[in-house]
Protein backbone atom coordinates (compact mmCIF):
# COMPACT_ATOMS: atom_id res chain seq x y z
CA UNK A 1 0.00 0.00 0.00
CA UNK A 2 1.04 3.26 -0.71
CA UNK A 3 0.84 6.22 1.71
CA UNK A 4 -0.57 9.34 -0.04
CA UNK A 5 1.13 12.77 1.43
CA UNK A 6 -0.36 16.07 0.81
CA UNK A 7 1.26 18.20 -1.81
CA UNK A 8 3.89 21.44 -0.51
CA UNK A 9 4.94 24.64 -2.44
CA UNK A 10 8.10 22.49 -3.50
CA UNK A 11 5.47 20.25 -5.25
CA UNK A 12 4.72 23.05 -7.70
CA UNK A 13 7.77 24.51 -9.55
CA UNK A 14 9.06 25.89 -12.67
CA UNK A 15 12.25 23.68 -14.31
CA UNK A 16 14.10 24.25 -17.38
CA UNK A 17 16.42 21.60 -18.55
CA UNK A 18 15.57 19.08 -16.03
CA UNK A 19 16.73 22.28 -13.15
CA UNK A 20 14.55 23.26 -10.84
CA UNK A 21 14.03 26.96 -10.86
CA UNK A 22 11.40 28.12 -8.23
CA UNK A 23 9.18 27.33 -6.06
CA UNK A 24 5.28 28.10 -6.55
CA UNK A 25 3.02 28.86 -3.85
CA UNK A 26 -0.44 28.17 -5.34
CA UNK A 27 -1.96 27.89 -8.76
CA UNK A 28 -4.97 28.10 -11.45
CA UNK A 29 -5.11 26.85 -14.49
CA UNK A 30 -7.82 27.01 -17.09
CA UNK A 31 -7.65 25.57 -20.59
CA UNK A 32 -9.78 26.81 -23.10
CA UNK A 33 -10.64 25.49 -26.81
CA UNK A 34 -10.92 27.07 -29.91
CA UNK A 35 -14.22 24.38 -31.40
CA UNK A 36 -16.54 25.39 -33.99
CA UNK A 37 -19.61 24.34 -35.38
CA UNK A 38 -20.62 23.20 -38.37
CA UNK A 39 -23.85 24.75 -39.87
CA UNK A 40 -25.80 22.85 -43.01
CA UNK A 41 -28.25 25.04 -44.70
CA UNK A 42 -32.02 24.47 -43.77
CA UNK A 43 -31.17 23.00 -40.09
CA UNK A 44 -31.83 25.22 -37.14
CA UNK A 45 -28.88 23.74 -34.81
CA UNK A 46 -25.66 22.85 -36.11
CA UNK A 47 -24.96 19.17 -37.22
CA UNK A 48 -21.51 18.99 -35.92
CA UNK A 49 -18.42 20.59 -34.04
CA UNK A 50 -15.19 20.36 -35.01
CA UNK A 51 -12.69 20.51 -31.47
CA UNK A 52 -9.64 23.27 -32.38
CA UNK A 53 -6.59 24.18 -30.79
CA UNK A 54 -6.32 24.12 -26.89
CA UNK A 55 -5.21 27.03 -24.56
CA UNK A 56 -3.50 26.21 -21.05
CA UNK A 57 -2.94 29.58 -19.19
CA UNK A 58 -1.52 29.09 -15.43
CA UNK A 59 -1.72 31.89 -12.37
CA UNK A 60 1.09 31.25 -10.36
CA UNK A 61 1.20 32.81 -7.38
CA UNK A 62 4.43 33.98 -5.20
CA UNK A 63 7.29 32.49 -7.01
CA UNK A 64 10.67 32.18 -4.90
CA UNK A 65 13.51 31.31 -6.97
CA UNK A 66 15.77 28.47 -5.60
CA UNK A 67 18.93 29.36 -4.15
CA UNK A 68 21.27 27.93 -7.18
CA UNK A 69 19.18 29.70 -9.75
CA UNK A 70 19.55 32.86 -7.68
CA UNK A 71 23.35 32.16 -7.29
CA UNK A 72 23.57 31.48 -11.44
CA UNK A 73 21.94 35.17 -11.72
CA UNK A 74 17.87 34.00 -13.21
CA UNK A 75 16.04 36.18 -14.48
CA UNK A 76 12.25 35.60 -14.39
CA UNK A 77 11.91 38.64 -17.31
CA UNK A 78 14.13 36.30 -19.67
CA UNK A 79 12.93 32.83 -19.03
CA UNK A 80 11.30 30.91 -22.43
CA UNK A 81 10.29 27.49 -23.23
CA UNK A 82 10.31 26.09 -19.83
CA UNK A 83 8.11 23.86 -17.86
CA UNK A 84 5.85 24.18 -14.75
CA UNK A 85 5.84 20.47 -12.85
CA UNK A 86 2.30 20.11 -10.63
CA UNK A 87 3.02 17.20 -8.31
CA UNK A 88 -0.23 15.87 -6.56
CA UNK A 89 -0.61 12.72 -4.34
CA UNK A 90 -1.53 10.28 -7.20
CA UNK A 91 -0.18 11.99 -10.35
CA UNK A 92 2.05 14.28 -11.72
CA UNK A 93 1.14 17.59 -14.09
CA UNK A 94 3.37 19.35 -16.45
CA UNK A 95 2.44 21.95 -18.45
CA UNK A 96 5.35 22.36 -21.11
CA UNK A 97 6.66 25.03 -23.59
CA UNK A 98 5.86 27.90 -21.50
CA UNK A 99 6.05 31.14 -21.88
CA UNK A 100 5.41 34.02 -19.25
CA UNK A 101 2.24 36.66 -20.47
CA UNK A 102 2.76 38.98 -16.87
CA UNK A 103 4.50 39.51 -14.00
CA UNK A 104 3.85 40.99 -11.09
CA UNK A 105 6.56 41.73 -8.54
CA UNK A 106 6.85 43.33 -5.01
CA UNK A 107 9.10 42.54 -2.25
CA UNK A 108 12.54 44.08 -1.18
CA UNK A 109 15.43 45.01 -3.15
CA UNK A 110 17.49 41.76 -4.28
CA UNK A 111 14.76 40.09 -2.93
CA UNK A 112 14.16 36.74 -6.04
CA UNK A 113 10.04 36.56 -5.48
CA UNK A 114 7.53 37.21 -7.65
CA UNK A 115 3.98 38.21 -6.30
CA UNK A 116 1.97 36.18 -9.62
CA UNK A 117 3.23 35.25 -12.80
CA UNK A 118 0.32 34.11 -15.68
CA UNK A 119 1.99 31.97 -18.11
CA UNK A 120 0.72 30.00 -21.44
CA UNK A 121 1.97 26.56 -21.79
CA UNK A 122 1.99 24.55 -25.55
CA UNK A 123 1.11 21.19 -23.67
CA UNK A 124 -0.26 19.98 -20.49
CA UNK A 125 0.41 15.98 -20.00
CA UNK A 126 -0.82 14.23 -16.98
CA UNK A 127 0.33 10.89 -15.55
CA UNK A 128 -0.54 8.59 -13.02
CA UNK A 129 1.58 8.29 -9.81
CA UNK A 130 2.77 4.26 -9.14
Amino acid sequence: MIASRFPTSADIYLELNGKKLAVVQSYSAQTSKTSSVVEAFGESEPVATIPGQRKHTVVLTRLYATDEASRDGLSFYDLEDFNLVICKPDRRIIYSGCQWQDLSETGKLGDMVLEKVTIVAARRVETALR
